[in-house]
């Protein structure tokens, strides 16, 4: 996965700069080519140009060292697998949460960060259908390719698709892949689904060698169909809310999807020491207005699949934006009492 400046200045806030550091590359740049001919179209700085603009490093990461930062900071508080929540029932003070095992719990307030499916969001705004884009992602994580001169972070723009690769370890030695590629009929929207290499390679047949001595060096191979939804009109009801891909899924184009769910906490945190002790309502109103049109149009982008195609750097609304710091919105009933003009 990819932290960039935004992101990472919170989790730098946070202490675990060090941490992720030390098991992250640190890429020199992202450089963009042609497929075809691998022609250099783009080449945005990256490392320490990018640190010292943004005040924070561009990391490339194994998903699970992230994972196992988080873990680690979080060593004093319970974390409970295995559970699937299947109804909130708000009722006195508080919610009541219950899972499928039968078990029920009670909680002040809920803050659902469960992801595209999820169930919170549903008990929130009700249904609502994902959102298909008729491309289909293959990715894969493989041993690194001793005298093969990859880029650490490169993406070969084709007319239809694409593939983007890099190092996600500080050694260099572990490289991630994804291509996306139009197949309109599959939509098994799954982390496990495998991917067959053979139709990967015919689907990128035209694509440099370059390209295809890195799908050599692919064993498992696993494929996703790519889906969005459409920006929700709410995030929150009284004393429940959804952040991250819970309240703005999107797609991978712009690797904004975990930056977003970083920049949420931090303002929602925020949110709540403002608000004051239980005043949850008030302070996940404040969230959703702050956070609605960045995410929207982190949407919208990540959709269209353009960035960073041509030539647009700096890109300092991206990656200069700092959630610990920037101005939260009011509250609806503060607005209410706001004079005219």
């Amino acid at each position: 996965m990819q932290q960039s400046p935004n992101a990472l200045r919170v989790l730098r806030g946070l202490g675990l700069d060090a941490r992720l550091r030390a098991t992250a590359c640190q890429p020199r740049d992202f450089v963009h080519r042609t497929a075809e001919t691998g022609e250099i179209t783009h080449r945005m700085p990256l490392g320490a140009e990018a640190e010292t603009r943004y005040g924070a490093p561009y990391l490339l990461l194994h998903r699970g060292d992230v994972h196992d930062t988080l873990r680690t900071a979080l060593s004093r508080t319970p974390i409970r697998l295995g559970k699937r929540l299947v109804g909130l029932h708000p009722g006195g003070a508080g919610i009541e949460l219950a899972f499928a095992d039968g078990s029920r719990e009670h909680a002040d307030a809920v803050i659902g960060a469960d992801g595209i499916h999820s169930t919170v969001r549903e008990l929130v705004v009700g249904p609502q259908e994902l959102r298909y884009s008729g491309r289909v992602g293959y990715r894969a994580a493989f041993p690194g390719i001793p005298g093969e001169g990859i880029d650490d972070n490169t993406k070969w723009w084709g007319q239809d698709r694409h593939v983007i690769a890099y190092y996600i370890t500080a050694a260099r030695d572990e490289l991630y892949l994804m291509a996306t590629t139009p197949e309109p009929d599959f939509d098994v929207e799954s982390w496990s689904a495998r991917g067959d290499l053979t139709t990967l390679r015919s689907a990128f047949e035209h694509f440099h060698p370059t390209v295809h001595r890195l799908m050599d060096g692919i064993g498992d191979l696993h494929k996703w169909a790519l889906a969005d939804r459409d920006p929700l009109p709410r995030w929150s009801d009284g004393d429940v809310v959804v952040m991250g891909d819970a309240a703005h899924p999107m797609l991978p184009h712009m690797g904004q999807g975990a930056a977003m769910a970083v920049e949420d906490a931090a303002v929602l945190v925020r949110c709540l020491d403002e608000a004051g002790p239980g005043d949850w309502a008030r302070a996940f109103q404040r969230f959703q207005s702050t956070r609605m049109e960045r995410t929207a149009q982190m949407q919208s982008l990540s959709a269209g699949n353009a960035f960073a195609r041509t030539n647009e750097s700096p890109v300092d609304w991206l990656y200069g934006y700092d959630a610990t710091t920037t101005p939260l919105a009011p509250a609806q009933e503060d607005l209410a009492h706001e004079p005219t003009r």
